[in-house]
């Protein structure tokens, strides 16, 4: 274990803190946190973000290897704190149980959840923690954990900017999109042959809004037959954060060196180009902002994009409607379809692709705090690829805090086929973290444990 010692400035005095990286957490503690963008509905967002941003991902993966769901996410040590842990822990498919919580980083005082980590697992089993960083002014991280399918240690191979982190183990290799700050939000990427020497980071997308000016953007991105790696982005005009319009999506299949638009046309990058062919949807014409949540692809490789689609930034009804919508090729053409409305740019769900049946699982109902990030979950389904959508079941209700940032595991294995966290959306409060199955089964994490493994406990929302 490493001691190292800061100061760090508190109400009353200074407190000598020490780094807990390394080290056990006794539960499943998640970080709660407010932006302090004050509206007269509320936070521009505020609450239970332990599984906190959609641009983070993958935040977990089951391995069959060895029948576990490994997990990461934005952790605390007390219902008192909001001193960010970057923690992993996994669920036993065999036994039921999980472990204690490892701390893969500390933040070291830092209480922002943009530094959450995501989750990679390489062939050989060894797990890779991608810890994101804020901008230039707080760093990001890579560590590896130093046994293969352990979280007990874990070593540190890179410090770097990076921010977002969304890495991802394909046959040819490591390859991870990312973030940085550069007076705007640009989209880079990365690859590596083993995870340790890593290529210069290269530009994806850094639009103009014209002449002299740059736009920001956000993205998720994912993976298709273990070779191609896509990304769907939008964009920020004049690098403004809270102007998010238009739709562009770009995929690869040799590592980055080339990439195309969805019709297999040669795209260059950095693309610069607003009106380029990767873009699938205009937005700015309808005055509509549109916030990115998951994508995945079908059994043909055609992507398919989640988002949700409002008027505005401001939280509360001057915004709405805030439609969830999926945006997918069909093999000829872009179409969109809205699956339902919520009450926050925030909410944010998983899509479920399969043969037969798309599924998309979030905070989509009104929770116990209206106009506040998260709500009551809610399995939607789709009998024709995503276009028209029915509500399957509702599996939280009558809930005293709100369920937000539900995520879709890698290789998902019921009953670790989605997680989450909950807290109060507007005020500060604990925040436990919750994982379930489409036949609508949860159960909490342990968010006390006094012993290295413990059963989740079931429960039921009425």
């Amino acid at each position: 274990m490493r001691f190292i010692f800061i100061v760090i400035l508190l109400q009353y005095g200074f407190l000598m803190a020490q780094d807990l990286t390394n080290t056990k957490v006794d539960g499943y503690k998640a970080i709660w946190f407010e932006l302090n963008q004050k509206y007269p509905a509320g936070d521009k967002y505020s609450g239970a973000l332990g599984t906190y941003t959609a641009k983070h991902t993958p935040l977990a993966i089951y391995a069959p290897e060895v029948d576990r769901t490994y997990f990461v996410y934005g952790g605390t040590r007390s219902v008192e704190e909001r001193h960010l842990l970057c923690m992993i822990g996994y669920f036993d498919h065999a036994n039921g149980t999980v472990c204690k919580p490892t701390v893969v980083h500390d933040k070291m005082g830092v209480d922002d959840p943009h530094d959450n980590p995501s989750l990679l697992i390489d062939d050989d089993g060894f797990l890779w923690v991608f810890v994101s960083g804020r901008g230039r002014s707080r760093p990001g991280f890579k560590y590896r954990s130093t046994q293969p399918w352990d979280i007990e240690q874990f070593e540190q191979v890179t410090e770097e900017e990076m921010t977002y982190p969304q890495p991802w183990k394909i046959e040819q290799g490591f390859f991870q999109f990312f973030t940085k700050y550069t007076g705007v939000r640009q989209l880079y990427f990365e690859s590596s042959p083993n995870g340790r020497q890593w290529t210069e980071d290269q530009m994806l997308a850094a639009i103009p809004e014209e002449a002299g000016q740059k736009s920001g953007h956000y993205q998720t991105s994912g993976t298709y037959d273990n070779r191609v790696v896509g990304t769907f982005f939008n964009r920020h005009p004049d690098g403004n954060v809270d102007m998010r319009t238009d739709l562009y999506y770009v995929q690869s299949d040799d590592l980055g060196k080339t990439w195309t638009d969805v019709m297999g046309q040669p795209l260059t990058v950095p693309i610069k180009d607003k009106h380029a062919s990767a873009r699938i949807l205009s937005f700015p014409e309808n005055h509509r902002n549109i916030y990115l949540k998951d994508m995945g692809f079908d059994q043909a490789g055609h992507p398919a994009c989640l988002i949700i689609r409002s008027k505005g930034h401001v939280p509360g009804p001057d915004s709405a409607p805030y439609e969830w919508c999926v945006v997918k090729w069909n093999g000829e053409m872009w179409t969109t379809s809205v699956i339902t409305n919520s009450d926050h740019n925030y909410d944010m769900g998983s899509l479920y692709i399969s043969d037969d049946i798309w599924k998309v699982v979030g905070p989509t109902e009104i929770g116990p705090q209206l106009w506040g990030v998260g709500g009551e979950v809610a399995i939607w389904t789709s009998a024709d690829k995503g276009l028209e959508w029915t509500r399957e079941k509702t599996i939280t209700s009558h809930s005293l805090l709100s369920h937000s940032y539900v995520r879709r595991p890698l290789h998902y294995k019921a009953p670790f086929s989605f997680f989450w966290a909950d807290g109060d959306s507007h005020t500060f409060s604990k925040s436990e973290l919750y994982f379930g199955d489409f036949d609508g089964n949860i159960w909490k994490l342990p968010y006390d444990m006094e012993e290295p493994f413990a059963a989740p406990i079931k429960v039921t929302f009425k």
